[in-house]
C-alpha cells in the first residue's frame, strides 16, 4: 500500500530539520493520497526531498509525528522492539532502574509514548493518536525485553487521563491493560521507601524525574529544621528525615497526599520527626513569616505554574512570590532548593525570576548546583518539550 505524502511549504520545517520530531499544520503545503488520522505517511520537503515517516493526525495541531528520518525504514513490531531496547539498555547504564522512566516519548524516538516501571509495575500513558494504536504491542515487547533481565511485570495500568488527548481527538482514560493487580505498589528510592498509588496517585503515580535532585539535598539536612513546600507523597520530605532532620514540615493542599505523605513516613519509621500538613503554600508562608519561624532548609517543588505561553506572565508572578518569601524563612547561610517543572518557564527565565526575588528581600544567593531532571528523562536536543525540570540549590546570605 502507498502511503500518503505530506509535503512542506517553502521555508518550513526548521524544527524538524535542527533534530525535532514535530510537523505542525500551519508548516504543510499539502497531503497527496488516502489516509486515516493515526496512519503513517511519508514527509517531504517542498521541493520533493525526503525527510522521512511518522504518524498523522488532522485533529492535532501538531499534523506530524516523526518515527524515522528513513523514508525507507519499515514501521513494524521489530522496528518497536529495537526503539524499545535501546531505550532500556540506555536506562540500565545511566540510572538506578528498580524504579524509572523507561520510555519518555520523543526523546526515545516514540513520539507521544510514556512507561514509568515501579518495581515490577508498569504504568503506561498513550497521548499521541498513531502511538495508541500500538500500545499493547508496545507493552508486550517491553515485558518481554524486561523478562530477558529476569523482571517479571506483575501488572500494568494505563494512566491516559489527561487533557491533552482532547488535542488528538482522543477521551482521557484509565484502567488495567491485561490482568489486574494491586494498585498500591512499595518502591525505594534512595533508601527511602515510598507507597505509590499507580491508580489515583497524580500522573503517574510518583514523580521519577526528581530522583537525584532529593539525594542531592540529604547532605544538607542532617540536624536540620527543614521545610518542604508542595510536598505531594513526602518524597523530599522524607529524603530530609532519611538524612538525619531533626524536624521536617511538609506542606501540600491536598488531603489525600498529606494522608500519602504521612502514611509514607511511618513507612520509614519517621512519624517523629516528619510531620505533614495541609495547607495553602501561599497562605501558609506569609503566616510563618510572621510568626517568626525560621529554618535551616527550605524546599520548593510546585506543579507546573503554566502549561502555554499565555499565561507565563501570571507564573512568574507565583514563582518570584514563593521564592522570596522561603527566601525570608530561611536563616542567614542556609538553603534554598527551588525548582519549575514548567517547560514554558524556561532556565532563563526562572532563573532571572530567582534573581529578582533575591533583591526584592535583600538576601544574596550562593549556588550550590543546578540540576534537571533525572537520566531516565532525557533531554533530547531540538526537542525543546523534552528539557522541563529546572532545579537550584542555593546558600541564602544576608545583603545588609
Amino acid at each position: 500500500m502507498s502511503l500518503a505524502v505530506v509535503t512542506l511549504k517553502k521555508g518550513e520545517g526548521r524544527l524538524l530539520k535542527s533534530g525535532g520530531m514535530w510537523i505542525f499544520d500551519n508548516e504543510v503545503a499539502s497531503i497527496m493520497g488516502s489516509f486515516v488520522n493515526g496512519d503513517i505517511v511519508l514527509v517531504h520537503d517542498f521541493d520533493g526531498y525526503p525527510l522521512g515517516r511518522g504518524f498523522i493526525n488532522t485533529n492535532s495541531k501538531i499534523l506530524v509525528r516523526l518515527l524515522s528520518r528513513d523514508e525507507n525504514t519499515i514501521i513494524d513490531e521489530g522496528f518497536f522492539e529495537k526503539r524499545i531496547r535501546d531505550a532500556w539498555e540506555y536506562r540500565k547504564k545511566v540510572t538506578d532502574t528498580s524504579s524509572c522512566r523507561v520510555i519518555f516519548g520523543e526523546a526515545d524516538f516514540l513520539p507521544g509514548f510514556i512507561v514509568d516501571k515501579f518495581s515490577d509495575v508498569l504504568v503506561v500513558q498513550s497521548l499521541a493518536l498513531g502511538i495508541d494504536r500500538y500500545k499493547e504491542m508496545l507493552v508486550e515487547l517491553l515485558k518481554k525485553v524486561l523478562a530477558e533481565d529476569g523482571i517479571q511485570i506483575r501488572g500494568v495500568y494505563e494512566r491516559s487521563d489527561v487533557k491533552v488527548r482532547k488535542q488528538e481527538g482522543m477521551e482521557p482514560y484509565k484502567g488495567f491493560i491485561g490482568e489486574e493487580f494491586p494498585t498500591l505498589v512499595e518502591i525505594v528510592e534512595n533508601g527511602v521507601k515510598y507507597q505509590v498509588d499507580v491508580k489515583d496517585g497524580q500522573k503517574t503515580g510518583f514523580f521519577l524525574d526528581q530522583k537525584y535532585n532529593r539525594l542531592a539535598i540529604q547532605k544538607l539536612c542532617k540536624n536540620a529544621r527543614v521545610l518542604d513546600c508542595f510536598t505531594h507523597t513526602g518524597s523530599f520530605a522524607l529524603n530530609a528525615g532519611y538524612a538525619g532532620a531533626k524536624e521536617v514540615t511538609g506542606v501540600d493542599a491536598s488531603q489525600l497526599a498529606v494522608d500519602q505523605a504521612t502514611a509514607n513516613a511511618a513507612l520509614n519509621g519517621l512519624s517523629d520527626s516528619v510531620k505533614f500538613i495541609c495547607e495553602d503554600v501561599f497562605d501558609l508562608l506569609p503566616e510563618l513569616e510572621e510568626k517568626g519561624e525560621k529554618y535551616d532548609v527550605a524546599i520548593l517543588d510546585p506543579p507546573a505554574f503554566t502549561k502555554s505561553r499565555s499565561s507565563i506572565k501570571n507564573a512568574v508572578k507565583g514563582y518570584r512570590e514563593i521564592n522570596l518569601r522561603a527566601m525570608k524563612l530561611v536563616k542567614d547561610g542556609g538553603f534554598l532548593a527551588t525548582c519549575s517543572c514548567s517547560h514554558f518557564m524556561d532556565y532563563e527565565l526562572f532563573t532571572q525570576t530567582i534573581g529578582q526575588a533575591a533583591k526584592n528581600v535583600h538576601k544574596r544567593l550562593r549556588q550550590v548546583e543546578y540540576r534537571t531532571q533525572a537520566p531516565d528523562h532525557p533531554i533530547l536536543w531540538s526537542a525543546d518539550e523534552s528539557y522541563y525540570l529546572k532545579f537550584y540549590i542555593f546558600q541564602v546570605c544576608s545583603d545588609r
